[in-house]
């Protein structure tokens, strides 16, 4: 080192999320609580970024669970808000737990049975159905594959994110279906599983492969040889991911009114009882 140089430090970007989840859960936290006061004083997002000295852009990743923020910047945006830096931090535990578990989110590769069960689902606990695909197809005016497309993956994943962020603010209920590879994406997937109760719906490779020919796409198979192969390669890199939802339901070899029925089961001690009781004891 030459004389008189100063070791080069190691600095973390403000901007950067972090990698690990419970982190990452509290960065999103931090964001709706910080979102959820501008909204309550119908503070445009334009003016506490103005006011607060920062950017609008970078308010919109804090916002939304894409940030981290210092605590300089912190303290602005209380200043800003009326606030103290603490009350930024006061969540209510239960409310939040409870707001959680009222969306039920089913996760899986094509073909477990996520659209039949959901679809199931809602109708029992008289909540909205949402497909993110769908909402996805809705928000761009294309449909989900022709976006995918014509974008790449990782703009798709960026759309769903932001329709997963709407959902979660409007909907204090819903059974949510995701698609097969949220999971990819570590900001949607933190995101998903910070704001639902989340369920993997899962199935052999070979029952995967067999519903969606049966459903009349021939895609997987087209020019390749080796789908099947390549299906069980793609299960087993997403395993892990898909291991953090709170429950599983395996619906290999049964019909669909045998899986939901598991599925009831699993969210009669999630979502909230006064709701779902009544219609799981009919």
């Amino acid at each position: 080192m030459l004389k008189g140089s100063r070791p080069k430090r190691q600095v973390q970007r403000a901007s950067e999320p972090s990698g690990n989840g419970v982190d990452a859960h509290f960065v999103a936290e931090l964001g709706s609580r910080i979102r959820a006061l501008r909204e309550g004083q119908s503070i445009s997002r334009k003016r506490l970024a103005h006011e607060s000295k920062i950017s609008e852009r970078y308010l919109a990743q804090i916002e939304s669970g894409r940030a981290n923020i210092s605590v300089v910047l912190l303290r602005r945006v209380a200043v800003t808000l009326g606030v103290g830096i603490a009350q930024l931090f006061a969540v209510d535990a239960s409310a939040d737990a409870t707001a959680r578990r009222n969306r039920i989110a089913l996760i899986g590769m094509r073909g477990a049975g996520k659209s039949t069960l959901g679809a199931m689902l809602a109708d029992t606990l008289r909540v909205p159905l949402i497909e993110l695909n769908r909402e996805v197809a809705h928000e761009t005016g294309l449909p989900a594959g022709e976006v995918m497309a014509l974008y790449g993956h990782a703009a798709y994943r960026r759309i769903e994110q932001r329709v997963l962020e709407r959902v979660a603010r409007e909907q204090a209920q819903a059974v949510i279906v995701a698609g097969g590879g949220i999971v990819n994406e570590e900001a949607a997937f933190e995101l998903l599983l910070a704001r639902c109760y989340t369920v993997w719906i899962k199935a052999q490779p070979e029952e995967h492969m067999a519903r969606v020919l049966a459903q009349g796409d021939l895609r997987p198979m087209a020019g390749n040889a080796r789908a099947m192969d390549d299906l069980e390669r793609i299960l087993a890199g997403r395993e892990s991911m898909y291991r953090k939802a709170d429950a599983v339901i395996d619906t290999s070899g049964e019909t669909p009114r045998q899986s939901f029925a598991k599925l009831r089961a699993a969210v009669a001690t999630a979502f909230d009882s006064r709701a779902v009781q009544p219609e799981m004891t009919r």
